[in-house]
C-alpha cells in the first residue's frame, strides 16, 4: 500500500485498531478492517489487476459500485497498481457521458441488472455481489468474472509495481493524485475532521469516495460507513463505535 498512500498522502498506520468499519442495516452485516487488513485486500486487488490482467501503471478502470468496504479495496488496489479510476455513482446512471475503451470495469450485480445503467466496455470485466464475508456469486453473468472468487487467488503482500508520483493521473480525465489529495483535504477541513477522529458516514448521503473514503483517511481518521442506516439506532451506534464526527 505504499504507492497510493504516498501519492495521495494518506496515512495508513500499522495498527490493529479498526480503520474501516462497514454496516448494512438491511442485511445485518458488520465488517471491520484494520489498516493492515485493508492494505492486504487492496494488495490482492492490485495483484489481480497487474498479474491477473496484465495491467501496467497508466491503465484505466471504471468503478460502478456503492460506498462499501469492497469498493474501498477496489479503489485503493487500483491506485496502488497505478491504474487510473473513473468512479460512477448510482446517481449518474444513464446520465454520464460514455467512456472510451477501458482496461477494466468493476460493477455491482444490482447495477448490472438496471436498465438505466450503461456499463462501459472493458477488456477485463468484474462483477461484485457485495455479499457479507466476500461470498462469491452463485451465478456469474456471461462475459464477467466474479471479483470475490478472483481476488482471493492473489497474494496479500503484492510488491510495488511502479513509483507513483503526485503528478500522475489518478483518473482517466487527467485528475492527478495531488489534485484528489487537495480535494480530500478541503472536504476534511470543511467537515472539521482531525487525526484520531472516528467518523460515521451515511452511505446514501455521500456516494463519492473522495467524501466517504479519502477525506477521512487524509485527515488521519477512521471510518464507520453505514448503508441503509437505521436512524433509530444511530445514537446507540455512535456510542458503541466511539464515533466523534457524523457526516
Amino acid at each position: 500500500m505504499a504507492e497510493p498512500t504516498a501519492a495521495l498522502s494518506v496515512p495508513l498506520p500499522e495498527t490493529d485498531r479498526p480503520l474501516l468499519t462497514y454496516y448494512d442495516d438491511a442485511t445485518g452485516e458488520r465488517t471491520e478492517l484494520s489498516a493492515a487488513e485493508l492494505g492486504s485486500w487492496s494488495a490482492r486487488t492490485a495483484a489481480l489487476l497487474h498479474d491477473g490482467c496484465g495491467l501496467q501503471a497508466g491503465g484505466s478502470a471504471a468503478v460502478l459500485l456503492p460506498p462499501h468496504w469492497q469498493t474501498a479495496v477496489v479503489l485503493l488496489g487500483a491506485w496502488s497498481a497505478g491504474v487510473a479510476v473513473s468512479f460512477r455513482s448510482w446517481a449518474t446512471a444513464g446520465l454520464s457521458a460514455p467512456l472510451e475503451q477501458l482496461d477494466a470495469v468493476f460493477v455491482s450485480r444490482r447495477r448490472l441488472d438496471s436498465w438505466l445503467e450503461e456499463v462501459p466496455a472493458a477488456r477485463h470485466r468484474f462483477v461484485l455481489g457485495l455479499a457479507p464475508g466476500l461470498r462469491p456469486l452463485t451465478e456469474v453473468p456471461a462475459d464477467y468474472r466474479d471479483f470475490a472468487a478472483e481476488v482471493v487467488r492473489h497474494p496479500d503482500d503484492a510488491p510495488a509495481y511502479a513509483a507513483l508520483r503526485p503528478g500522475d493521473a489518478a483518473s482517466p480525465d487527467g485528475t492527478t493524485y495531488a489534485q484528489w489529495n487537495d480535494i480530500a483535504r478541503s472536504i476534511a477541513a470543511s467537515s472539521q475532521l482531525r487525526p484520531g477522529d472516528r467518523v460515521l458516514v451515511e452511505a446514501s448521503d455521500h456516494e463519492q469516495p473522495v467524501q466517504w473514503l479519502l477525506a477521512p483517511l487524509v485527515a488521519g481518521a477512521s471510518i464507520v460507513l453505514c448503508a441503509n442506516l437505521d436512524r433509530d439506532a444511530l445514537d446507540a451506534r455512535v456510542a458503541a463505535e466511539g464515533v466523534t464526527r457524523v457526516l
